[in-house]
């Protein structure tokens, strides 16, 4: 878990942790992962960015550099269409083409 102080710190270096939480496939919403990003990205990308880290393509997404799991299982699917990410204060869905504010 991120502490406090973690978090300041990297505000403080330029690095900003947008949450992903999973609620697509009629699911409970649940937080699957925090995700460290350069607090210089736009909005947009930072939601790409947390989107691309969060989907297996050459290994689980959870091995992901900057990516810190927030379930207990095993393992998880990766991010879809449905699921939200919170970044500041302010939820996105994402839509089947980009993303929209919750």
């Amino acid at each position: 878990m991120i502490s406090k102080i973690d978090a300041l710190t990297k505000t403080l270096e330029g690095v900003e942790t947008v949450s992903v939480i999973h609620a697509a496939f009629d699911e409970k919403p649940h937080v699957v992962a925090m995700i460290e990003v350069s607090s210089k990205l736009t909005t947009t990308e930072k939601l790409e960015k947390a989107f691309m880290l969060t989907n297996s393509v050459h290994d689980a997404w959870w091995n992901n550099e900057g990516v810190t799991p927030m379930f207990p299982e095993k393992g998880c699917r990766s991010t879809s269409v449905g699921d939200m990410i919170l970044v500041g204060k302010e939820k996105y869905l994402c839509d089947s083409f980009g993303w929209s504010l919750v």
